[in-house]
C-alpha cells in the first residue's frame, strides 16, 4: 500500500499500455503520470489517437484482454494499486467507486434491454441486499435528477426510442447510480449540438457539487475544458506534453503542441481575413519506436537533440509542467529559440 496525501484520490505512475495485432504492436500509452485530487475536475485533451481513451480505460482495466496489455505502471486509488488487484476485487470498484461515461451512448447501451433494466443492473450488482422496488425507485429518482421528463415512461423504453441527448443522460445515470468517488467522462458531449452539450456539462457540474466527487473529463475540445475543469493535461502520441491549471494553460501555454492547438481554435476577436491555423504533418506511428520527442517532426522549434532524446518534464511553476527540451537550462546555445517559445500566447 502506498501512502497517499489526504487530498489525493487517484495517482497514476509511469503507465504504459499497448495493443497487439497479427502484424504489429502499438504503444498507445507511453509513460503517463498524473494525480487527481478529491473534488477536482481534471481535463485531458489531445487529438484523436493521442491515447486519452486508452489511458482512461487502463485505470480500471476495461480494455479487451485479448488485444490490449498494460505493460507497466501503477494506478493508486486511495493508496491501493488497482493494477495488482484480482478481477473479482476490481469488479467491486468498477461502477461503485469509479464510474465511467463512454463515448457513444448508442454503441454502449444494450439495444435489447429497456433503459430501466440497464440503469439498475450495476446497482443490483453492488447493492444486492436492496429490494427490486428500492432499485427501481433509485433509478427513477436518478432519471429525474439528470433531467429526463416522465421517468416512469422512459424507464420502460429502449435506447433507440430516445434522442441523443437523452441517451447521454441515461449513460450519466448508469455511471452515477452507485454514487462513485470518481467519474470518468470520455467525450460525453460528442455528436451533440451546442445547446445539449451545455446542458450535459451543467448537469455534470451540478451532480459533482452535490455528490462531492472528482471528475476526469476526456475531450479534444479546448472550449469545453476552459469553463469546466480546474486543471488540464495535454496528451500527444500517448504522452503527457503539458499540464497546468486552466488559467495558466490558456493565458501562457508553453509546449509548442499546446500553442498550435490553441491557435487552431476559431476566435471571435480575430480579423475576418485571418486564416484558421492548422498543424502541419501528422502524428507519429506508435507501432514504431520513437527515440526523441514525438512532436519533433511537426515542431518549428525542434533542435537536434529533440530527435534523439526524449524530453523531460520541466517545471514552469508549482502547477505548470511542460515536456519540452527548450526549457532545459543546459541548452544555452538555443536560448533565442527558448525565448521565442516562452513568449505568451
Amino acid at each position: 500500500m502506498k501512502h497517499a496525501s489526504k487530498n489525493t484520490l487517484l495517482e497514476v505512475e509511469n503507465l504504459h499500455t499497448s495493443f497487439s495485432t497479427l502484424s504489429k504492436r502499438v504503444a498507445a500509452v507511453r509513460g503517463v503520470s498524473f494525480h487527481l485530487k478529491k473534488g477536482e475536475t481534471l481535463g485531458i485533451v489531445g487529438e484523436s489517437g493521442s491515447g486519452k481513451s486508452a489511458m482512461a480505460k487502463s485505470l480500471t482495466r476495461l480494455l479487451p484482454p485479448v488485444s490490449a496489455r498494460i505493460d507497466q505502471g501503477k494506478v493508486y486509488y486511495k493508496g491501493e494499486d488497482l493494477l495488482l488487484k484480482k478481477e473479482k476485487e476490481l469488479c467491486k470498484i468498477r461502477g461503485k467507486e469509479i464510474g465511467m461515461i463512454f463515448q457513444d451512448p448508442m454503441a454502449s447501451l444494450n439495444p435489447t434491454m429497456r433503459i430501466g433494466e440497464q440503469i439498475i443492473e450495476g446497482y443490483a450488482l453492488h447493492y444486492g441486499a436492496t429490494s427490486k422496488n428500492e432499485r427501481k425507485q433509485r433509478a427513477l429518482d436518478l432519471l429525474k435528477q439528470v433531467g429526463i421528463s416522465e421517468p416512469a415512461s422512459r424507464f420502460k423504453q429502449y435506447p433507440h426510442e430516445l434522442s441523443g441527448g437523452m441517451r447521454q443522460r441515461v449513460m450519466i445515470a448508469i455511471a452515477m447510480i452507485s454514487s462513485p468517488s470518481i467519474l470518468i467522462a470520455d467525450e460525453p458531449t460528442t455528436s451533440l449540438d451546442v445547446t445539449i452539450q451545455t446542458q450535459i456539462l451543467e448537469l455534470l457540474k451540478e451532480i459533482q457539487q452535490k455528490e462531492g466527487m472528482s471528475i476526469i473529463l476526456i475531450t479534444h475540445d479546448f472550449s469545453i475544458v476552459a469553463g469546466f475543469c480546474d486543471r488540464i493535461i495535454v496528451m500527444y502520441a500517448g504522452e503527457i506534453v503539458e499540464s497546468a491549471t486552466v488559467e495558466e494553460l490558456f493565458s501562457s501555454p508553453k509546449h509548442p503542441y499546446t500553442k498550435r492547438l490553441l491557435q487552431s481554435i476559431p476566435r471571435l476577436d480575430a480579423p475576418f481575413s485571418q486564416k484558421l491555423y492548422s498543424i502541419e504533418g501528422s502524428a507519429p506511428d506508435l507501432s514504431k519506436e520513437i527515440k526523441g520527442c514525438p512532436f519533433a517532426k511537426r515542431c518549428p522549434y525542434a533542435i537536434d537533440s529533440c530527435y534523439d532524446q526524449r524530453p523531460k518534464s520541466y517545471s514552469i511553476s508549482k502547477s505548470h509542467y511542460a515536456a519540452c527540451s527548450l526549457f532545459d537550462p543546459h541548452l544555452k546555445k538555443e536560448r533565442e529559440k527558448e525565448k521565442e517559445c516562452l513568449t505568451p500566447f
